[in-house]
């Protein structure tokens, strides 16, 4: 059996009297406090997250652009220096191997962000799919750790630590900054369905940028968030996770996220023609959420039932209790012809059928500053 990883940040968490979990192959913080009080500090003021198990691997070469369309659903070569796109890497028959956030740091070197569940099979899926361009692929999971700061003063508490313009950096962008007195890349992304900001730095120096954001940002109501309020924040802000709402045996389509897809892009690309079928046929069932009035939470693997004729329609693939919202909330697939919002439907919930609706993703939407 293979031991499970650390990430730089072990001492760390372990000092906060953290909660661990196996996740991936990794010992990862689960939560710190409560789940509740992490998840309403992400939205309320901000969270701190240990994001060091995601796997980064690094494209580069004079047709590292071209590499990439070839080898992902998306146009890499269209994202300009500094910024990012969500992709994905699907199978020859449409099937989502991965879904990952490319980065161009220029215009020969990109950086992708993979799962950690992922992050060797991607790895190997792109060795084979750029070994006839001119580019070196590397697996630089090793080279960086990730802490994330999420939340509506994220600006405030990173403005006290760089001198970069954080005003200027854009929504799915990044840059070169000097943070803490640490060189770094600063990108704008997260998945919490707040305003935030990633810090790519070296394993060695992320103790201490660890130390100074919580240092900083505690003032601020700042709190250290695991992997329990993490899901939750992802589901309230509709962003799937692969394992539950993405995998092998589903498309782009089925998921709701067909816009990845660039058709447009004059070269040919890994799974178009499947990818296409599928989307002029239409996917026959469709990513749905769903809200209760009730206590019970639908979970995963849960049945999705039609309550006029008690027939199976559809699969729970992630839900739990919203602490913003105040009650249950899910995400399912269910056959296309339940898809319009205000469907009422019901959950098997261990033997007891409990009144579900369709409502539109995302459940929860922050409020522009």
């Amino acid at each position: 059996m293979t031991e499970s990883r650390a990430t730089p940040l072990q001492a760390e968490h372990q000092q906060l009297g953290a909660s661990f979990t196996d996740f991936a192959g990794w010992t990862m913080p689960v939560r710190y406090t409560s789940d509740i009080a992490e998840h309403t500090a992400v939205r309320t003021t901000a969270g701190l997250f240990d994001l060091s198990h995601m796997g980064e691997l690094e494209v580069i070469g004079a047709t590292a652009a071209a590499a990439l369309d070839h080898s992902l659903v998306g146009q890499p070569s269209k994202i300009a220096p500094g910024r990012a796109r969500y992709s994905m890497l699907c199978a020859e028959d449409g099937g989502i191997i991965d879904d990952l956030v490319v980065y161009r740091l220029a215009d020969d070197h990109f950086l992708i962000v993979a799962n950690a569940s992922n992050t060797a099979v991607v790895l190997a899926e792109l060795e084979q799919r750029v070994a006839g361009f001119a580019v070196e692929l590397r697996d630089a999971t090793d080279c960086w750790a990730l802490i994330a700061v999420q939340g509506p003063v994220s600006k405030q508490i990173l403005a006290e630590l760089t001198e970069a313009d954080l005003d200027g950096l854009k929504y799915y962008a990044i840059t070169e900054a000097k943070l803490a007195g640490s060189n770094i890349l600063l990108a704008r992304t997260g998945y919490t369905g707040e305003d935030g900001f990633e810090i790519y730095c070296r394993p060695e120096e992320a103790s201490r940028i660890w130390a100074e954001l919580l240092r900083t940002g505690t003032p601020y109501g700042l709190k250290p968030a695991g992997l329990a309020c993490r899901d939750t924040l992802r589901l309230e802000a509709g962003m799937p996770l692969y394992g539950n709402e993405l995998s092998r045996e589903l498309t782009p389509f089925e998921a709701g996220l067909g816009r990845v897809v660039a058709f447009g892009k004059e070269a040919d690309f890994v799974g178009r023609e499947a990818l296409a079928r599928r989307r002029d046929e239409g996917a026959q069932r469709v990513l749905v959420g769903l809200t209760s009035t009730g206590r019970r939470s639908p979970r995963s693997g849960y049945a999705v039932l039609d309550p006029a004729t008690g027939r199976t329609v559809g699969t729970i693939t992630s839900g739990a209790p919203s602490p913003t919202l105040g009650h249950p909330i899910a995400m399912a697939y269910v056959d296309g012809i339940y898809e319009e919002a205000g469907t009422r439907l019901q959950v098997d919930i261990r033997g007891t059928q409990d009144d579900v609706v369709v409502v539109p993703l995302p459940f929860y939407r922050r409020q522009e500053s």
